[in-house]
């Protein structure tokens, strides 16, 4: 129950929903392949500029990535406007800190290779697509996000903060962060949990405030039940997960769509 609540608080108290941004998943051009997903390397280009200064690598942020970049500094650091003529003296100093400078060098050395996850989001995405034939497919993308948000959903767009997946040993970790939270700070809590944040995007709880807690962890269980679906196992197995499984079971019938949408939360404490 504790972990479905502390993503509740990171999903409605820092998740950031992006307006306007360029879509740039390019679709198979065989139909009959399987989906292909492919976690866009934004953070390659944010590190080589943050380490070295490599202005160019600068521009091709600012270019390729635009949303991607205004997100980052305007909504996650809130260092200023993006157009702020010194804003990118702000944003290369601000990473010149040597805890930053460290989590950027072991970031990088951790996701040298993101095979593993582009596999996962492939799979994942596939299966999403046959339970919900009308949802996106979103642009997916690795940043270096100063111990910020984990996870940042936009417009189409998932953005993971590689910086706080370094594993639930990792030594900042360690200084700043309980064991509890710790736990979930490991590549393999990536892929589910930008599910989940995802999901919840897709499907928000209509009246979020002034809904109870129950009807807030039902909620959640609800996207958290569709998740281990897609995965094919029980990665979330909260108390209010088993009782989404329940009602799941004795009801075949209702799609996961039905599910999602609905918000009578009195069926489930039947």
């Amino acid at each position: 129950m504790k972990q479905v609540k502390k993503i509740y608080s990171l999903l409605f108290g820092m998740m950031i929903l992006c307006v306007a941004c360029e879509f740039k998943l390019k679709p198979n051009e065989d139909a009959d392949q399987a989906m292909h997903v492919e976690v866009q390397r934004y953070d390659r280009l944010q590190s080589r500029y943050l380490t070295t200064g490599d202005f160019s690598a600068l521009q091709q942020m600012n270019t390729g990535y635009p949303m991607e970049t205004r997100t980052l500094i305007e909504d996650m650091l809130r260092l200023g406007d993006v157009n702020d003529p010194e804003i990118n003296t702000k944003f290369l100093n601000f990473y010149q800190d040597t805890l930053l400078q460290t989590i950027i060098s072991d970031a990088e050395l951790q996701y040298a290779n993101v095979d593993d996850l582009n596999h996962e989001f492939s799979m994942a995405f596939e299966r999403l697509s046959t339970l919900l034939p009308d949802i996106e497919v979103p642009v997916i993308y690795a940043q270096i996000g100063a111990l910020a948000q984990s996870v940042v959903i936009g417009d189409k767009m998932i953005g993971i903060s590689l910086d706080k997946y370094l594993g639930k040993d990792y030594p900042a970790y360690l200084k700043y962060y309980p064991a509890n939270q710790r736990k979930s700070m490991t590549r393999a809590n990536i892929v589910p949990d930008c599910l989940v944040f995802y999901l919840l995007s897709v499907y928000p709880m209509p009246n979020f405030d002034s809904r109870s807690q129950e009807e807030k962890d039902l909620h959640m269980a609800k996207v958290m039940w569709t998740v281990n679906k897609v995965l094919g196992r029980q990665f979330f197995n909260s108390q209010y997960v088993k009782t989404i499984e329940h009602y799941m079971y004795h009801h075949p019938k209702f799609s996961v769509d039905a599910l999602l949408q609905n918000n009578d939360y009195s069926l489930f404490k039947k």
